[in-house]
């Protein structure tokens, strides 16, 4: 007689073993992964749509600059000293990045320099560094924009007598202007102004004398800096336009207009 274990145990090796294969099936096509593909796609289209549009809104000399920057993109050259690699800045780095700073300045300039802060900012340089001067400079708001006018006192001229030729003063004037309108990106109108004084040169007249001593403050400027790019126009009004009108030969009416024209 066999224990009752024993039996149940050889009860159960005798039943047959059912064995299920469990396929699972991924609802749809292929399943849903080509949606995550799809979506990464779609969201850097979108990122590089984004950047063109940014980079249209730069100004042009502001993206070369920002071009040249990563075009020549080397801060870090490799130098072998003695065994040991040392790391150094370029030449061209330190220029680069010295554009990048200037911009970063010219921007923030951009958006706090309002028409009465350039004034007040162009008077206080003229009254800190131009003090025996001082009286050759009249600095005011138009419609137009920012006018900065450099006149003739009596015995104290800023051209030589009849001629294109600047004086030694008007060059120290010239130089303290473009230093303070060389950071802001307004466009540049240069007039040239005569008394009513008849000009007797040949063929000269008071309106080529206008004309040819506006010319001679635009080189000035330009050779301070000013890029010839920001000149939006440079003419000679001869005597038409007086600043002492009741007196048509005081020698204020001979003058140098610059005027940083608003923008548009």
């Amino acid at each position: 007689m066999r224990p009752p274990g024993l039996i149940l145990m050889e009860e159960r090796n005798q039943q047959p073993i059912i064995i299920k294969k469990v396929v699972k099936k991924h609802g749809g096509h292929h399943g849903g992964s080509w949606k995550v593909a799809y979506a990464d796609f779609v969201t850097a289209m979108m990122a590089f749509f984004l950047l063109l549009w940014l980079i249209t809104m730069v100004s042009p000399d502001k993206r070369q600059a920002v071009s040249q920057y990563f075009k020549h993109f080397n801060v870090f050259k490799e130098t072998a000293s003695s065994g040991t690699s040392v790391m150094k800045i370029s030449d061209r780095d330190m220029n680069l990045q010295k554009v990048g700073k200037r911009i970063a300045v010219r921007e923030t300039v951009d958006s706090n320099l309002t028409p009465e802060n350039l004034m007040k900012r162009l008077n206080t340089a003229i009254e800190e560094k131009l003090k025996g001067l001082r009286n050759h400079v009249l600095v005011d708001i138009i419609e137009g924009g920012v006018r900065i006018q450099i006149v003739d006192l009596e015995g104290s001229e800023m051209f030589s007598s009849g001629g294109t030729q600047l004086s030694n003063r008007a060059r120290e004037i010239l130089a303290l202007v473009a230093e303070n309108i060389r950071d802001i990106p307004n466009r540049v109108a240069i007039e040239g102004h005569t008394d009513s004084a008849p000009f007797r040169g040949g063929q000269i007249t008071n309106w080529e004398l206008s004309s040819s001593r506006a010319s001679a403050a635009r080189r000035e400027l330009e050779n301070h800096a000013i890029e010839p790019a920001r000149i939006a126009r440079v003419v000679g009004y001869a005597d038409q336009e007086l600043y002492v009108k009741l007196n048509p030969r005081d020698p204020r009416n001979r003058r140098i207009s610059i005027i940083l024209l608003a923008p548009n």
